[in-house]
């Protein structure tokens, strides 16, 4: 999908990946991971008391 969009706006991929991280607070794009790690916390003990929230899993907010 995220390929498709670079092809979309007419960028090659290393060059659209460098443009996003640069707009993104931790300066990297995503990665799988980073989803799995959310989601491993979420089904785990220690967020036994934890309900009913949204986590974006964004890399920070934009400004």
């Amino acid at each position: 999908m995220t390929r498709a969009t670079a092809e979309r706006v007419g960028q090659d991929w290393e060059t659209y990946l460098r443009s996003a991280a640069a707009e993104i607070p931790v300066g990297r794009v995503g990665q799988p991971d980073d989803i799995a790690n959310a989601v491993s916390f979420f089904v785990g003990e220690a967020a036994g008391f934890v309900s009913g929230q949204v986590l974006y899993v964004a890399g920070g907010p934009r400004a």
